[in-house]
């Protein structure tokens, strides 16, 4: 059972291997002549303000994960969109009262956020 991804092993290795070899060689044989303004923090032209360091609200995360979250939404809804219509009476009724109750759960959890004040940005 084993020998049949022994082939599958082979190019994993060999690809991991090719991977590093060619960053340790770019780094060995790229030019490398860095000085102040390259190393500088690039603000598209502006002049940086504090270090690149600095740490952002938790706010800003939490409109990523929401963001992250209904994107997702919109990818389980388009291949139901475009199935629907092939689906038999029977089915389609069953098919529709699922994303009904999908869409109120995502509705709940964006009342939530709502409640929560997440989205606001003071």
């Amino acid at each position: 059972m084993i020998d049949t991804y022994i082939p599958v092993f082979i190019v994993t290795g060999i690809a991991v291997i090719f991977a590093v070899v060619c960053v340790k060689l770019s780094t060995l044989l790229g030019p490398s002549r860095p000085n102040k303004e390259k190393l500088s923090t690039y603000e598209s032209g502006v002049e940086p303000v504090g270090t690149a360091h600095d740490r952002f609200s938790v706010k800003f995360y939490m409109v990523a994960v929401l963001f992250i979250l209904f994107d997702i939404e919109v990818v389980f809804l388009y291949p139901w969109a475009v199935s629907f219509l092939n689906l038999d009476h029977v089915k389609m009724m069953y098919s529709f009262y699922s994303v009904i109750v999908f869409i109120l759960i995502l509705l709940v959890g964006y009342i939530y956020v709502i409640k929560k004040g997440a989205l606001k940005w003071d």
